[in-house]
């Protein structure tokens, strides 16, 4: 798993496992690429495993997969519980292509029940290639970490060209207005980014304003721009 591929403290060992482990990150890329080769226009929704049914962000999450899936688009998430359950589930009932991208963590230990096509990862790398490579676009709902992660790896390739442009839409005008103001008062105001970066994030609380955003951008382009990194 990642923890043991970056522990640096087990002396020299590394020379003899390492070269190992990458025949397993191999099969995983190989799984990955060989299992979602025949998907369709997808979107992938990422969200906290935490936010469970009852939570208004589930219900909106449910919804956001289904109308998806009426739209054209199979449905990526995570795999897990919370939001990811939530959208998978909406994807499903609506016929859709459900996809779910597990990790090996102590609190997800098994795909949700709503996945109709799904693949288990030991390392996010191999996992996080799959989602970008395979979406035409990102929803980011209210989450941790590992949602930010996400989040600012997505912009980042874009950012820097590496992926073409797709669109990145923040649905939770409530969660999501502090990090917009942040990027603009500090971040930007520091120039450590461009103006345009802040174009690459859209804000709604409307789901018709996320599938209408989908459709609008299903033949993205790039904005002209000079890349800044970091």
């Amino acid at each position: 798993m990642d923890q043991h591929l970056l522990d640096t403290r087990a002396g020299s060992d590394f020379v003899h496992t390492d070269p190992w482990r990458v025949l397993r990150i191999q099969s995983e890329f190989v799984e990955g690429f060989g299992t979602l080769a025949e998907t369709g226009p997808a979107i992938s929704v990422f969200g906290s495993a935490r936010l469970g049914p009852g939570h208004p962000m589930y219900a909106a999450a449910e919804e956001i997969g289904r109308r998806l899936v009426r739209a054209g688009y199979a449905v990526i998430t995570g795999g897990g519980p919370g939001i990811m359950e939530a959208a998978n589930k909406g994807a499903a009932e609506a016929g859709g292509q459900s996809i779910g991208l597990g990790i090996e963590l102590p609190f997800e230990s098994r795909l949700n029940d709503h996945v109709t096509l799904g693949i288990n990862f030991r390392y996010f790398f191999a996992r996080k290639t799959m989602f970008v490579k395979y979406a035409q676009g990102f929803v980011v709902m209210p989450g941790g970490f590992g949602t930010l992660d996400e989040l600012f790896e997505a912009l980042t390739l874009v950012q820097t060209e590496k992926v073409t442009s797709f669109p990145v839409v923040l649905f939770g005008t409530s969660y999501w207005r502090g990090l917009l103001d942040w990027l603009a008062d500090q971040v930007l105001a520091e120039s450590c980014i461009n103006p345009v970066d802040l174009e690459l994030l859209q804000l709604t609380d409307d789901i018709d304003e996320v599938v209408e955003i989908m459709r609008t951008n299903r033949t993205p382009r790039l904005p002209s721009r000079t890349p800044v990194e970091g």
